[in-house]
C-alpha cells in the first residue's frame, strides 16, 4: 500500500508540474501603445475563441454619444495598407505580401476616425499610414493591450473594438452573395463591433465588451447593422474581451 501511495503522489506531482509549465508557456502576449504619453492608463484583455485565426482589429475610444475620440491600437496590415497577400487586381491575390486596398476590413472604425492627416483617404496606405505608436503585429492568440488614452476624456466613455477575419465564409455570407464585388469577397462575414461604457471613476473594475452589430459588407459606408444573427464563426473569434482602468 505504501509503495502504491508513493507512485500516486509522484504521478500527481509530475502532472501538476507539467500543467503549471503549460500555463506559464501560454501567457498572453503583451502589446504596448502610446508609450511615454501622459493620460489615462487602460488595460484591454483579449481571450481568443475557437474560430480565432489571425484576425485584423482596431481598438478606439468614443464618448457616450458615439463621437470618436482617439485610436488606441490597429493591426499593422490595415494600419500600413500592406497585407499578407498583395492585390493584383481583378479579384486576384498574390501569394506574397504587398499593398492592398481593403475598405471592408474595418469600415466602422475607418469612417469613425475619418481622413488620415491632410489626405482625403480613410483607408490607410503606404503613403498615408497610421502612426507606429498605435499599430503593431497581429497577436497569434490571447493578448493584453497596455495603452494610454492621451486625449481628455469625459467621466463616462466607450471603449470600442472592431474585428474581422479574412475569407471567413458561412452559409449566408457565401462566395457568390455579391458577384463581382472584390471588396466583399476579401472579407465575407463582415467585421463585428464590440463596445462597453466605462466609468472613469471606477479604477480597477473590469468592464466587458459585448458585440453590438456588424459593419458594411464591402466598406461602402460606416453604418452599424445591429442584426448579427447571420454571423456564425465571426462571433467565435473572440471568447471574451474586457478593459480595466489602471
Amino acid at each position: 500500500m505504501t509503495r502504491f501511495l508513493i507512485i500516486v503522489i509522484l504521478t500527481t506531482a509530475v502532472f501538476v508540474g507539467c500543467r503549471n509549465t503549460q500555463m506559464t508557456d501560454n501567457q498572453p502576449e503583451v502589446i504596448q501603445t502610446n508609450r511615454n504619453l501622459e493620460g489615462l492608463a487602460l488595460s484591454l484583455r483579449f481571450y481568443s475563441g475557437p474560430a480565432h485565426n489571425h484576425p485584423t482589429f482596431s481598438v478606439w475610444i468614443e464618448d457616450a454619444e458615439g463621437n470618436f475620440i482617439e485610436t488606441l491600437f490597429v493591426t499593422s496590415y490595415v494600419a500600413k495598407g500592406i497585407y499578407g497577400h498583395a492585390d493584383l487586381g481583378d479579384g486576384r491575390w498574390d501569394n506574397k505580401p504587398g499593398e492592398a486596398h481593403r475598405p471592408a476590413t474595418l469600415p466602422y472604425w475607418l469612417y469613425k476616425k475619418g481622413p488620415i492627416g491632410e489626405s482625403n483617404q480613410i483607408v490607410p496606405s503606404p503613403e498615408n499610414p497610421m502612426p507606429d505608436a498605435i499599430s503593431g503585429a497581429t497577436p497569434s492568440s490571447d493578448f493584453v493591450l497596455q495603452t494610454v488614452a492621451a486625449r481628455p476624456l469625459p467621466n463616462k466613455f466607450r471603449v470600442m473594438m472592431e474585428i474581422n477575419q479574412t475569407w471567413d465564409w458561412n452559409e449566408y455570407w457565401h462566395n457568390n452573395l455579391y458577384p463581382g464585388n472584390d471588396a466583399y469577397r476579401s472579407s465575407c462575414q463582415p467585421a463585428l463591433v464590440y463596445t462597453v461604457l466605462v466609468d472613469k471613476t471606477e479604477r480597477g473594475k473590469e468592464f466587458f465588451l459585448n458585440p453590438v452589430g456588424h459593419s458594411h459588407y464591402d466598406g461602402s459606408n460606416g453604418e452599424l447593422f445591429t442584426d448579427i444573427t447571420s454571423l456564425t464563426t465571426a462571433k467565435e473569434i473572440v471568447h471574451k474581451v474586457s478593459v480595466i482602468i489602471e
